[in-house]
């Protein structure tokens, strides 16, 4: 009996324990807003940014049809460029930075190490009730008069535009305490609940990931925070920082922003490695090649993040020989991040592969991550850049790392632990489908992209060049299956959440803790204290005939 034959078959599945779970502890919505459970906050935090997805979603959809035509086709250019900016800042600062740490990273790490919750549970329930004060003050600024400065506020427009841009400035500076709250909480934890036994080098790598982007949470975020309080105070009391018109300096906006933007980069995309790391040696059944690679080359990436936010600026007008110091640092993320794939791609290598959804999206995650990572390279070389430089090339690249990055990596993440969180399995056919649509969608709309900016056409603008139409419905076409294929998503989860098998406590075969507990999870998380191994030693997860599930040998007797 195989992994796959369990998920295949629903006669096989039953509740692993008949006690009484995190969900039916304690009933009520009150229950839930005061909760101290890190399961449910996590669960908390995975509603909050998917619906905040939904919003930044549907912002995607109106600009990919409003270039349909070179002209306008549904609105002005003054509710494009409030469109743009709403759909950067939302996605960015409410959904992608925040998502995988605070949905995933909650429910799962005190977990994973075998802990009852997390080292502060009031700071972690504080924490989302910044992010939700937080989104109401950004999502408030559509209510008033939308940002038209895009989501990187860049000044002058962010200082003389009439837009109500504090209301956006305030969202995102709450919005920082949360991230800076939820990374000093997954460091204690860290540091302070691992079992005996478990040393740095026994944690599962998602576990590496969550940790190196804590560290960036807590040393950037601050940043950003600073230089959003001098935006509002420029505005309301005429300061000149970064104004021109008042003697300030709009290029040491950029060094602020970017500073912390850079970094925001792997808050993104660290969590996401960590999944595919988690998905790769699980669905493979092969222990993970070279561990200890992998945990550092997720600390170089950190260290290197802080390093390389210049690449952003070759043409402000920076030295010639800072320009080649960053450009030469830039290149040289590229090595941890080709750790990981080579990695990735060795543990499989004579594995058990089993292609379940999770497996689909962790080859999806390394297909289009490494195309991310290598446009990077021209965006990286001063000689290319100059001419791609505010072109689609930039939006595509982005958009290959971070949402072929970190949405691909959070499907995963969320149909692997889908079972573990809510006790019931989703139908395989359809996340199939669903899988396949989301892969050609998103090919679709950006690869497109690429073309259009290799050929110089400008991102942000409003009109284009006739041109550039065929590649442009091209893209619209693609971002519509890509969002079919978002909805068929919900609604198979959904459906799980009350016509779905009983999921049994270890449905894939996974040798991590979490895999110990039942699903879903006890309140405490544990019966009895798990004892402690390698967390990716699969000859003691063994498949039981009599009783129909897999044995993880880490349970005590």
């Amino acid at each position: 009996m195989t992994t796959a034959d369990l998920a295949d078959r629903p006669e096989l599945h039953r509740e692993s324990s008949e006690g009484e779970n995190y969900l039916t502890a304690s009933r009520g919505i009150r229950s839930w807003l005061l909760s101290l459970d890190h399961k449910r906050i996590g669960v908390m935090y995975l509603v909050a940014t998917l619906a905040a997805f939904l919003i930044g979603g549907i912002f995607a959809l109106i600009l990919r049809t409003e270039h349909l035509t070179g002209k306008a086709t549904i609105m002005d250019a003054d509710s494009y460029n409030q469109a743009f900016t709403l759909h950067g800042a939302v996605m960015v600062f409410l959904f992608v930075i925040p998502a995988i740490p605070a949905a995933f990273g909650n429910f799962v790490l005190p977990i994973m190490l075998g802990a009852k919750d997390v080292a502060f549970p009031r700071l972690n329930l504080t924490s989302f009730y910044f992010w939700v004060v937080g989104a109401l003050l950004l999502v408030s600024a559509i209510a008033l008069k939308a940002p038209d400065t895009g989501w990187t506020f860049y000044t002058p427009y962010s200082t003389d535009t009439s837009a109500s841009v504090i209301p956006a400035f305030l969202g995102v500076f709450v919005l920082g305490f949360s991230s800076i709250l939820t990374g000093v909480n997954f460091i204690v934890t860290i540091h302070k609940l691992r079992p005996p036994g478990m040393g740095w080098f026994r944690m599962p790598l998602f576990l590496w990931g969550l940790y190196a982007t804590a560290v960036i949470q807590v040393l950037a975020t601050p940043v950003l925070a600073v230089t959003l309080l001098l935006l509002i105070a420029e505005r309301t009391m005429g300061l000149g920082i970064f104004d021109p018109a008042l003697g300030g300096d709009p290029v040491l906006f950029q060094h602020f922003f970017w500073f912390y933007s850079h970094p925001a980069v792997y808050i993104m995309i660290l969590p996401a490695m960590g999944i595919v790391s988690e998905l790769v040696t699980t669905y493979s059944h092969k222990h993970i090649f070279s561990y200890r690679f992998i945990a550092y080359s997720s600390i170089a990436i950190a260290i290197f993040g802080f390093l390389v936010w210049g690449h952003h600026m070759f043409t402000s007008g920076q030295s010639e020989l800072l320009s080649m110091i960053f450009s030469a640092i830039t290149f040289s993320v590229a090595i941890p991040s080709a750790v990981k794939v080579f990695n990735w791609i060795t543990t499989m290598y004579k594995g058990s592969v089993d292609l379940k959804t999770p497996m689909w999206y962790a080859l999806i995650f390394i297909w289009v991550f490494t195309i991310g990572g290598l446009t990077g390279v021209f965006l990286g070389a001063l000689s290319t850049d100059v001419h791609l430089h505010d072109t689609y090339f930039v939006v595509a690249h982005f958009h290959y790392t971070m949402f072929g990055g970190t949405v691909m990596g959070l499907l995963g993440g969320l149909h692997h632990w889908w079972p573990k969180m809510f006790g019931r399995m989703y139908d395989e056919r359809w996340a199939r489908v669903a899988t396949l649509m989301v892969f050609v969608g998103f090919n679709l709309t950006f690869f497109t992209q690429f073309l259009m900016g290799s050929r110089g056409m400008p991102r942000r603008y409003f009109m284009y060049p006739e041109e550039f139409t065929g590649l442009h419905v091209a893209s619209t076409v693609g971002s519509y299956l890509t969002a079919a294929g978002f909805f068929l998503t919900a609604a198979y989860l959904i459906h799980s959440l009350f016509r779905g098998a009983k999921a049994v406590s270890n449905p894939w075969g996974g040798a991590t803790l979490e895999w110990v507990c039942s699903s879903p999870p006890p309140p405490h998380n544990f019966d009895t204290p798990p004892t402690v191994g390698d967390p990716y030693d699969f000859d003691r997860v063994t498949w039981d005939p009599d009783a129909r599930v897999w044995r993880n040998e880490a349970v005590r007797p």
